[in-house]
């Protein structure tokens, strides 16, 4: 079997090419289904944000270029024409031991726009989650994905990576003080309620911001998040009444289009005589591209925010590479794991068999002795249980410490189902769908390449 991931973000396509490929909450779940229709595909998860898509799949051995064909093709399918008209150079592709490194470092925050932000740990748990709700992972992505949550943890409490985390909302937060100075005197106007809305309210009460306004589609959201931060709420379709008494205006909705256009905006700001600096955190975008052509009004978007947390980084490139030298141990016990998977069913036969001879033996051995107390026959059941924990530790450890993964791995497998009267020897189709990842080759850091970045087969 294989294990690839496909995907583009923040580093390898601007916002104009990610919100093509955006997955949202309702569309993830039939787009993975539809994913697990291909025949090639055996397991698969989606991860969407704003910064980022990337399917991970589980194959079988096809070439490379093969699988880069299906997952494009369903591209292709979810977002006609989006595949043709973007670069190659927008997308990424890694397999096997890159793609694993890959993600974890995606869920230690390592690869996010800001370093160290806590957001993408549990957009990582929630697309995983969904999948396996969906029914699209299985043991390998199982695996894998609860072992990339377990590192991004680790990385968290044993690094000061995320010490004064930041994140896209803070960083809007940071990009208007930057703009405007003093925000104690700035009336707020925030668009959209769900986690970056709060997220970015939060930031603003705490740098002081005058008076925060909050709108949402559904008005019992907004007046909920409004009440909790001593905003106020007001109904969506009087967003422009508010964006005329707003000194910063910051959206993220969900919305598949633009909701504010230039000319809704160019009036407004005409009345109004002062400038408005629009923040669009959304992806797709909230804002049309011509607002910031508009005499009076500044417009960034989430790219934009790259420049406000530079000065972020240079603090954290210390703790980035204590956390990669934690992703190289974890890697490590991985690929452990999943050489013990491709002999774990002849494991689980031996143990399995081992288990109902003790019962059998000791339930005979007790029947003859009516007369012993509980604390007796709880000894006699510890004793049947180490003498077989102890003759099994033996063939265990060869299998799992010293053929793990390597050519005899097989010999051994059959050995011991002979031996020990398990199973017939394994059959040759099953030799070749265990689970094993790879070629079994050194882990290394893969180099960068450009276009679709991807191993000789």
């Amino acid at each position: 079997m294989r294990l690839v991931v496909l995907g583009l973000n923040h580093k390898t396509a601007p916002v104009d090419i990610r919100e093509c490929f955006s997955f949202s909450k309702e569309q993830i779940k039939p787009a993975l289904k539809k994913l697990k229709s291909y025949k090639e595909i055996n397991e698969c998860v989606i991860l969407s944000t704003c910064n980022r898509m990337e399917i991970y799949a589980v194959v079988d051995n096809i070439s490379l270029m093969e699988v880069l064909k299906v997952l494009k093709d369903f591209l292709e399918e979810i977002a006609p024409g989006a595949v043709v008209r973007t670069d190659d150079d927008a997308f990424f592709y890694y397999k096997d031991e890159e793609c694993v490194e890959h993600l974890f470092r995606v869920s230690a925050s390592l690869d996010s726009l800001i370093i160290g932000e806590g957001q993408i740990l549990s957009q990582v748990k929630t697309a995983y989650n969904t999948a396996k709700l969906v029914g699209t992972t299985s043991t390998v992505l199982n695996t894998l994905f609860n072992k990339a949550i377990a590192v991004g943890k680790r990385i968290r409490t044993a690094t000061k990576i995320a010490f004064n985390a930041v994140s896209i909302s803070y960083a809007a937060v940071e990009l208007a003080k930057k703009v405007v100075g003093d925000i104690s005197n700035s009336n707020v106007f925030i668009i959209g309620a769900g986690e970056m809305g709060e997220l970015t309210v939060k930031h603003l009460i705490a740098s002081g911001a005058k008076e925060v306004f909050v709108a949402n589609r559904h008005f019992d959201r907004a007046k909920e998040l409004a009440d909790k931060m001593n905003g106020k709420a007001v109904a969506f379709e009087n967003s422009a009444k508010v964006i005329g008494n707003s000194d910063i205006v910051i959206t993220s909705t969900g919305a598949p289009h633009y909701i504010i256009s230039a000319s809704n905006i160019a009036p407004i700001i005409k009345k109004r005589k002062r400038p408005i600096i629009f923040i669009d955190i959304a992806v797709p975008r909230d804002v049309e591209p011509e607002v910031g052509d508009i005499e009076g009004a500044t417009l960034y978007n989430i790219d934009n925010l790259e420049k406000v947390i530079e000065s972020n980084l240079k603090a954290r490139e210390e703790e980035a590479m204590v956390a990669e030298d934690i992703i190289k141990q974890e890697m490590i016990d991985l690929f452990d794991k999943f050489q013990y998977l491709a002999h774990r069913p002849t494991l689980l036969m031996l143990t399995d068999k081992a288990e109902q001879i003790r019962e059998t033996e000791l339930r005979r051995a007790l029947s003859k002795l009516p007369d012993l107390n509980d604390r007796e026959k709880q000894v006699f059941e510890h004793m049947s249980k180490m003498i077989v924990r102890k003759m099994l530790r033996d063939p265990v450890l060869k299998l799992n410490e010293e053929v793990a993964g390597k050519e005899q791995e097989t010999y051994y497998q059959d050995a011991i189902r002979k031996l020990f009267k398990l199973d017939k020897p394994l059959e040759l189709s099953e030799r070749k769908n265990r689970v094993k990842i790879g070629e079994g080759e050194k882990i290394e850091r893969p180099k960068k390449k450009s276009g679709y970045r991807y191993a000789q087969q």
